[in-house]
């Protein structure tokens, strides 16, 4: 998606609220022209002599015929989301009325907008940088505490800021390099070696911590996968069940009553948790059910926390020994769930309790306990680095940047200890700011600007 210059300078149109009939609907306008074609159709006070910020009430008409009785709010360049001329239109939430009303715009000199259009003139306009563009996105489909914080720390300037700054300080070493390839013919050194060595190698910390926190940020943005895992009839439907409350795996005394993997959401604490109710492990001949524990294998190797349900009552010390040595085998976090604590034998328990203090003990049928469980679970997310305002990674698109970043400024410390040439120095230097400008826009193409906006939804 790219837009010619005449298209930049179009006045665009869309449906800013959900599509489908609803109490009220945002029709929202950008452009120079704005406030001269809303004026054209609104019967109300003269909009182009109005101030900015304000809001008007009348009617939005075809010719003499009434389309709906509206609000109209007044953004005036520059003091506007796009730093264009801006309107919003509040009508009654009807699809027929929204459709109406465009296709008046429309005929009055407006165009449809296209995905990501209003996002991408605040960018082009210098609203903010194209980080804080991206967060725009991730704001809108923030779905927990923590990914509405993390979306909300980088729209407002904070991951953009920690790039800056490490751009900063290696643009003015850039500078004297450059310098010093002026005067190739003479032996003169502006940018002493050493000192570069010290801010590359700081750099590269910075952005090593940056390329670190993705792994967080990712599990913020998307959910921690994690899979309920167990021999058959442990109770693992059960307690999915009673995590969601409400009754989304089939619960049955039949063992193998799972034969696939069911998967939902859950909200712990402000995070999101991709719970995952698998098929019993076991020996079986049923060929069903013997593709569904393979799946629950791999969801295991994959997931990024276990839990791990014991059945108190058809279940001993051996067995737990040996299910315990194999997920510690396979090195993803797990915690072990000891289930049906009312029907357990007190003596079972508490040699359990001995050899594994940590295991948390349940009924998910009687819902006992599953406080404790959850307490446990948020644990093991490590969310300290991001409590304590740290910047967060969540983009791929960044991530990439990042990663290229740091090679490129490994390439540099290569290059000092083998004291390559000056150009070739430079060389690296440079592609080490690119991939930090590629980030906030500093350095941007118009097919990176349409694969990003492209994703944006149609009236944002």
């Amino acid at each position: 998606m790219s837009f010619s210059l005449h298209e930049k300078e179009d006045t665009i149109v869309a449906l800013a609220t959900p599509q489908g009939v609803g109490a009220i609907a945002v029709i929202r306008l950008s452009g120079k022209d704005a406030i001269k074609i809303t004026n054209r159709i609104f019967k109300g006070k003269d909009l182009e002599k109005q101030a900015s910020h304000t809001i008007h009430f009348g009617t939005i008409r075809d010719e003499e015929k009434i389309i709906d009785e509206v609000l109209v709010s007044i953004f005036v360049a520059p003091k506007s989301f796009t730093k264009e001329n801006v309107v919003e239109i509040s009508t009654h939430g009807s699809s027929y009325i929204v459709n109406q009303v465009i296709k008046l715009f429309v005929s009055h000199g407006a165009r449809p907008a296209k995905p990501g259009e209003f996002t991408q003139r605040a960018f082009l306009h210098g609203q903010f940088d194209l980080a804080q563009a991206e967060a725009v996105a991730d704001l809108i489909h923030s779905d927990s505490e923590t990914s509405h914080q993390a979306a909300m720390n980088q729209m407002r300037g904070g991951f953009s800021s920690e790039i800056q700054k490490l751009r900063n300080e290696l643009i003015h070493f850039a500078s004297m390099i450059e310098l010093e390839l002026d005067f190739g013919e003479e032996d003169v050194e502006f940018a002493n070696r050493n000192d570069l060595k010290v801010l590359v190698e700081k750099l590269l910390r910075a952005v090593e911590l940056l390329i670190s926190s993705f792994d967080l940020g990712n599990v913020i943005k998307n959910g921690v996968p994690t899979v309920i895992a167990g021999k058959p009839n442990a109770g693992k439907s059960t307690l999915l069940n009673a995590l969601l409350n409400e009754e989304k795996a089939i619960v049955s005394e039949i063992a193998g009553t799972t034969r696939d993997f069911i998967e939902d959401e859950i909200n712990i604490g402000g995070v999101i948790f991709r719970f995952i109710d698998t098929a019993g492990l076991r020996e079986t001949t049923d060929i069903i059910e013997a593709i569904g524990v393979s799946r629950t294998q791999e969801k295991m190797k994959t997931a990024s926390l276990i839990l791990y349900l014991f059945d108190l009552t058809d279940t001993d010390m051996v067995e737990i020994n040996r299910d315990i040595n194999r997920l510690e085998n396979q090195g993803v976090p797990f915690i072990k769930v000891a289930n049906k604590i009312d029907k357990a034998s007190p003596d079972f328990v508490r040699e359990l309790k001995a050899k594994y203090p940590d295991t948390i003990f349940i009924s998910a049928g009687q819902k006992e306990n599953l406080e404790v469980l959850k307490s446990r679970i948020l644990e093991l997310v490590n969310l300290d680095k991001f409590r304590t305002g740290n910047t967060i990674v969540i983009n791929i698109r960044h991530y990439d940047s990042l990663v290229k970043t740091r090679q490129s400024l490994l390439d540099v410390l290569e290059g000092l200890d083998r004291q390559i040439t000056n150009d070739f120095l430079a060389m690296d230097i440079r592609r080490s700011l690119h991939y930090l400008g590629e980030i906030t826009g500093e350095i941007t193409t118009d097919d990176l600007l349409a694969n990003i906006f492209s994703k944006f939804c149609i009236g944002k």
